[in-house]
């Protein structure tokens, strides 16, 4: 089964010219959208551009997508952006985003919706190797989402690896709402409430395709074939499809869902729920999963368990802000870091890292922070935790050290007290100054190396509209990575 050639290469929005930006195009990042603080800009695309803030009450990262300003003269660009919101605010289920709000302001018109940490389906793809049952859960879950949207009477009408994200709990999420349908019209008569249809070629059903007007839940269940196949086989299909290199138990389901006429594929995306859990249940999907897929879910659930160790969202404090960034790669680094608040505005952030890396290291790393955060709970001074959780690793018999970098603020916050192990991951960053990050240095033991160690801590000025940076100790950065 294939496209026709070329076809994938047309443009998907007819009759409109959508100039995709280049990295190059400057954009202005407005300081307020409505009641949304604007933090940054995420991604412009052709029609909108989606910007990180943070929700006015809740302090919920949020994302608000703005329609281009060139474009709010076509009424038929704006009704659709307008539906887009409508249909997002019929959908209450865990695997579609949420809508937070929609209004004016003065640049025009915005969607405020929940953000969503995590990647396309389609980079998650070509990053992680995917066992048969992961693959699988995903597609039900994507089908669960369907369900729900279909029972709102709501058409997806462009569902693709990029409209799907997957977040670091491997939940997915259904996004881009911009071309879907309500089937029928206020009054239940089956009329479309749009006549023009948009999508992507490749994920196109043939109806959507051929006859635009004439699409229903089977064009959805279409392009969720053409997803679970790729996920299947791991890799990207580019339109060319061929049913016999899938698991013979699967053969016959994506078949029925991949039916070039609407009316001999699924007409309920339920039936398609049902019979993949059945194969899942079968002796069939035992006998087809590869032997690599328990080392595949093995390394997955490993990468789950270090990200779990790590705060997911900064600390609000009054007196700092802060920020982190997480390196998703396939290395397992084991990393902990955390933040804790003291009295009279102080504050106390730390990093460690074991020395040897791999599933070892993220056990101890896991004992390693609940002493962290038993020792905060008992209310310890600052400049007494390295020394007293160095004996603890030491009397413990710990085979594992660790690298660290340990920051905390003087009581009268005019003053930085630091110390390190070995390199140099501590940066200070002066307000207002042309000159070069300044490089915060301590030459310590390792933790856990030496229970009679004792470890310099150094003291340094700053204000706190400084900014000190942390690096890890894969990565050192340079006075270009630092900005």
């Amino acid at each position: 089964m294939t496209t026709e050639k070329g076809f994938h290469k047309q443009p998907t929005i007819p009759g409109e010219e959508v100039q995709q930006s280049t990295p190059s195009t400057p954009e202005h990042v407005p300081k307020q959208i409505g009641p949304y603080k604007i933090e940054s800009l995420l991604e412009k695309g052709g029609m909108s551009v989606l910007y990180l803030s943070s929700h006015p009450e809740t302090k919920e990262p949020t994302a608000i997508k703005v329609l281009s300003q060139k474009f709010l003269s076509n009424k038929e660009i704006v009704k659709r952006f307008f539906d887009e919101a409508e249909i997002i605010s019929l959908a209450d289920h865990p695997n579609i985003v949420k809508l937070h709000d929609q209004g004016e302001w003065e640049g025009g018109l915005y969607i405020a919706m929940e953000f969503i940490e995590g990647v396309s389906l389609r980079q998650y793809l070509l990053r992680h190797p995917l066992s048969l049952k992961q693959a699988l859960e995903f597609i039900i879950d994507i089908a669960y989402a369907l369900c729900h949207l279909h029972t709102h009477g709501v058409i997806h009408r462009d569902l693709k690896p990029e409209n799907i994200l997957v977040t670091e709990s491997l939940v997915i999420k259904v996004i881009d709402f911009g071309i879907a349908q309500l089937l029928l019209d206020e009054k239940g008569t089956g009329k479309a409430k749009r006549s023009h249809v948009i999508g992507t070629p490749i994920y196109m059903s043939p109806e959507q395709r051929d006859h635009p007007d004439n699409v229903s839940y089977p064009s959805d269940i279409y392009s969720l074939g053409i997803i679970g196949y790729e996920l299947v086989l791991g890799k990207l299909c580019h339109g060319k499809i061929h049913l016999s290199i899938m698991p013979q138990g699967l053969q016959k389901i994506f078949s029925k869902m991949l039916q070039p006429k609407p009316e001999d594929r699924y007409q309920d995306i339920v039936d398609v729920i049902g019979d993949i859990s059945q194969y899942i249940h079968s002796s069939n999907f035992k006998k087809e999963s590869q032997p690599l897929d328990q080392l595949s879910e093995l390394a997955t659930s490993v990468k789950h368990a270090e990200t779990s160790l790590l705060p997911s969202i900064p600390p609000e404090w009054p007196s700092v802000d802060i920020a982190f960034v997480q390196h998703k790669g396939v290395i397992i680094s084991g990393i902990y870091y955390d933040f804790f608040p003291g009295e009279n505005n102080g504050f106390a952030a730390l990093c460690f890292e074991p020395i040897d890396k791999g599933v070892e290291g993220i056990l101890y790393t896991a004992t390693l922070r609940g002493m962290v955060k038993s020792l905060f709970a008992q209310n310890i001074q600052f400049d007494q935790l390295l020394d007293t959780l160095n004996k603890m690793l030491c009397d413990d018999n710990f085979e594992q050290k660790f690298y660290y970098t340990y920051l905390y603020s003087s009581t009268d916050g005019n003053h930085i007290h630091y110390s390190s192990s070995g390199q140099c991951p501590l940066w200070l960053m002066k307000s207002g100054s042309e000159q070069p990050p300044v490089p915060l240095t301590s030459k310590n033991s390792y933790l856990g190396e030496n229970r009679d160690a004792s470890f310099e801590t150094l003291e340094h000025q700053w204000n706190q509209s400084d900014a000190i940076l942390f690096a890890s100790y894969g990565v050192v950065p340079s006075d270009t990575d630092i900005g």
